[in-house]
């Protein structure tokens, strides 16, 4: 249940270590969705000391005051949640969110540093990337599978591309889902194991093989697209070094069995 959202932070926190050498703490941080996914990076991003911004569901986005939400907030979320209502539920009476009907987050706040979509696909366009970047967001990170449209792709990865030095204004480093999201899937496959050999993990040992997984996906894409993509020696392409780790791990594999050579 918390394992994509626990991954996509866990992710993120080496984006932020390489590109600015810097972590979440005072982060001013956008999500978007509000189920397990949206929940649980919210949780973790304030238990690293950053700032949650916004929430979302398919009737519009939450907004938060400077302070953001609380861990309380999410719980509470998360309970109506359950009850299938709209976030509009939370909010009512609520002087320190502001709810913007048929809206997603991308361009509703002005200042932000990380940017996770949580929600659902081509959940982020071109222009709302262009916003984010005029936001000062300088990472974008998906915890849903292909949350940004092409175009907008094109305008993160173009500001990476164009970078000469990392602190360059303007500069948007991007995470595809297949890589900042997989924690859910590699939990899963840690449970299969942890069955099979009749072992039994505490939370603590789980949470700190997922973070390991992250690390390694993250190693992965960073070192691939640092040879793979156009000024990968600047700031390689995440998206690069996924696209190309993930294929050669395949073909790898393939090779292996013996059904290629």
């Amino acid at each position: 249940m918390f394992a994509t959202g626990y991954g996509v932070v866990y992710f993120t926190q080496s984006m932020l270590r390489d590109l600015d050498n810097t972590d979440y703490q005072g982060k001013r941080v956008l999500i978007s969705g509000s189920g397990n996914v949206a929940q649980f990076a919210a949780l973790k991003v304030i238990e690293l000391g950053g700032t949650v911004l916004s929430l979302s569901d398919s009737t519009g986005s939450l907004i938060a005051g400077d302070a953001g939400f609380t861990p309380e907030d999410v719980k509470s979320i998360g309970d109506i949640k359950l009850k299938r209502q709209a976030l509009t539920a939370f909010s009512e009476g609520k002087s320190n969110f502001t709810w913007h009907a048929g809206k997603r987050p991308w361009t509703l706040v002005e200042k932000a540093d990380v940017a996770l979509p949580c929600a659902t696909q081509n959940e982020v366009n071109k222009e709302e990337a262009e916003a984010l970047i005029k936001a000062g967001v300088r990472y974008v990170a998906e915890g849903s599978n292909m949350g940004s449209e092409n175009s907008a792709i094109e305008v993160f990865e173009a500001s990476r591309a164009d970078a000469k030095n990392l602190s360059d204004a303007g500069v948007c480093w991007y995470a595809p889902g297949k890589a900042a999201n997989l924690g859910g899937v590699a939990v899963s496959a840690l449970e299969m194991a942890q069955n099979s050999s009749r072992e039994k993990w505490t939370f603590e040992v789980l949470d700190q093989k997922l973070k390991d997984i992250m690390a390694d996906c993250y190693n992965a894409c960073y070192s691939t697209g640092k040879e793979y993509s156009k000024n990968g020696s600047t700031l390689p392409s995440l998206q690069a070094g996924a696209n190309v780790a993930g294929f050669k791990m395949v073909a790898d594999a393939m090779k292996d069995q013996g059904d290629w050579w």
